[in-house]
């Protein structure tokens, strides 16, 4: 949450009704020098079909790190809140915006809240398969990539709703690419990792799914080459819920060219190294992560 949402009189409450504390951009996320600690974040809007389904799938699927889920039900009206509320998981935290704010709304909540070193976006609406995530954690964790994305590629374990939806991601990726001088294959995939750090310097401002396109365009702007790995993709229509129309794919070519064309980065959004110990909490000599994040830090 920015300061600008405290202006505007926005609150954000957890599952059980306390104010979330914002985190400051400039506090260090938490994790071991030696491995990687997990925040997925899932943005629910008006999801109660799909989303009890979404977050048992990503609690159940096997990761080689510590791992939480946050779910921000942005303003729901239909029942997410509800079908929520009967999940019991220590990993999951459940945050609310009392008005739907949009897409970008709730992962910018998601990111201040996060207590990982890393953080990867996972849609509520099963168009995705966590069981891809923990390939996509497999560079970092062995330490040959700092950002990862997860493209959705034609042809491969994939299904797209229509041939115009598939030329737009073309299209836009291919902006991209050319205004970055890139070489990514899905701009607009939802699966990306990217270091806590760097998002959290990035001053990020879209509230809707600009937001995707502006993180892409500050990775790719800050030096970073994401390393890919593809996954599976099941796209629903807008009969089953799908939001996303042409108009985002005019406001991703804005994005794109505001951030190219802005004036030099922060020295805060160039290319970081990441070492990031444990608190005292969780800081042992063995090298092996803990399978969970402590309760006192969960609280």
């Amino acid at each position: 949450m920015t300061n600008s949402a405290h202006r505007a009189g926005v609150r954000i409450v957890s599952d059980n009704g306390t104010p979330v504390r914002p985190v400051d951009p400039g506090e260090t996320a938490w994790g071991s020098g030696h491995g990687l600690w997990l925040t997925i974040a899932m943005p629910a809007y008006n999801e109660a079909a799909t989303i009890r389904t979404a977050v048992n799938e990503v609690l159940s699927a096997a990761y080689p790190c510590p791992v939480e889920l946050i779910v921000v039900d942005d303003g729901s009206t239909d029942g997410t809140a509800q079908a929520l509320s009967t999940i019991s998981d220590p990993r999951l935290r459940v945050l609310r915006h009392q008005v739907n704010r949009g897409k970008g709304a709730a992962l910018r909540t998601a990111i201040q809240a996060a207590r990982g070193n890393y953080l990867l976006p996972f849609d509520a609406d099963l168009e995705y398969r966590a069981e891809d995530i923990s390939q996509v954690l497999a560079p970092v964790v062995s330490g040959v990539a700092t950002v990862v994305y997860g493209p959705r590629l034609f042809g491969w374990n994939t299904v797209y709703q229509s041939f115009r939806y598939k030329i737009g991601n073309l299209a836009t990726t291919l902006a991209a690419n050319v205004l970055y001088d890139s070489a990514l294959s899905d701009m607009h995939t939802c699966i990306k990792l990217v270091p806590l750090p760097l998002l959290r310097q990035m001053s990020l401002s879209e509230a809707g799914f600009g937001l995707d396109t502006e993180i892409t365009a500050k990775v790719l702007r800050s030096g970073h080459r994401p390393f890919e790995v593809p996954v599976h993709y099941y796209s629903r229509t807008h009969g089953q819920g799908k939001k996303i129309n042409w108009r985002d794919g005019v406001r991703c070519l804005v994005v794109l060219a505001r951030v190219r064309f802005a004036a030099a980065p922060p020295r805060a959004e160039r290319p970081i190294a990441l070492r990031m110990e444990p608190p005292e909490a969780i800081r042992r000599e063995s090298t092996e992560p803990p399978a969970a994040f402590p309760q006192a830090l969960a609280d």
